[in-house]
């Protein structure tokens, strides 16, 4: 990875920067083989980091690069010229399809991904899909690009991205309605904002570290409970007895939609 240089078009959104964080704090490519294309020519943030290239030329980062970043908004990539045929292309663009990336690129070599900006955390979940002109070493970098992102894997079926990118592409999307959902529920029974805040939050978080490490299944822990038959049984019980699960089907369907159409 050291030798190759490594250039982001979109590097001021939350996703671009977050990338760009996680591969400068992972060190998985030198400072000074990393370019970043933005319209304003500011990349705030990134002070501490002056061995980035940063430009307002499209151009001149693509002429640099050997493996190029994709995450502009969906609906501005059609407006862009980008002549990326001999690059390797990765894409964390939702909605737009690799037919469609190499249409408007000229590029083969393609990877379409779904990250989110967890990833400057290291947290992101990062699945993709390769076209068959990839390289095991095109393979290579975006494993080690995703895992300095988080976790990842390669997916056989690009039509799953949609499907991530309703489940763990959102910041953090569904995951936080239900914090606030429990957030008002504290309030309303007259806990004051600031500590209903506060517990959810180290709830959600407990939960997460909890739920990513070891072998149990989200499954497995709400059966444990229920099996234990104590305070949360109880209400469990009363959810699993809900429409809730058929609820947030519909709306992750939704989002999984709307996915399909803004490419």
């Amino acid at each position: 990875m050291a030798d190759q240089t490594f250039g982001i078009i979109g590097g001021t959104g939350m996703l671009g920067s977050a990338i760009l964080r996680a591969v400068v704090q992972a060190q998985m490519v030198a400072e000074e083989r990393i370019w970043v294309a933005l319209r304003s020519g500011q990349l705030d943030g990134f002070s501490d980091h002056p061995g980035l290239s940063i430009t307002t030329d499209t151009t001149a980062l693509i002429a640099a690069s050997d493996v190029v970043l994709l995450c502009v908004p969906p609906a501005a990539m059609g407006t862009l010229s980008l002549d990326l045929r001999d690059k390797l292309v990765i894409s964390v663009m939702a909605g737009i399809t690799i037919n469609r990336i190499s249409e408007l690129t000229g590029a083969t070599r393609v990877i379409r991904a779904m990250s989110s900006p967890a990833a400057a955390e290291r947290l992101a979940y990062s699945p993709w899909v390769a076209t068959e002109a990839t390289s095991d070493a095109d393979r290579a970098f975006a494993t080690a690009l995703f895992e300095a992102c988080g976790s990842t894997d390669r997916i056989t079926q690009e039509a799953h991205l949609d499907v991530f990118t309703a489940m763990t592409g959102p910041v953090p999307g569904f995951v936080a309605y239900f914090a606030e959902v429990m957030a008002d529920y504290a309030e309303a029974k007259g806990l004051p904002p600031e500590v209903a805040d506060k517990a959810v939050r180290q709830l959600f978080l407990g939960a997460g570290q909890m739920m990513a490490t070891g072998g149990a299944r989200p499954t497995d822990h709400v059966q444990e409970m229920i099996d234990y038959a104590g305070t949360t049984a109880a209400g469990l019980e009363v959810l699993r007895g809900s429409d809730i699960g058929a609820e947030l089907a519909k709306g992750l369907d939704a989002a999984v939609a709307r996915c399909r159409t803004i490419g």
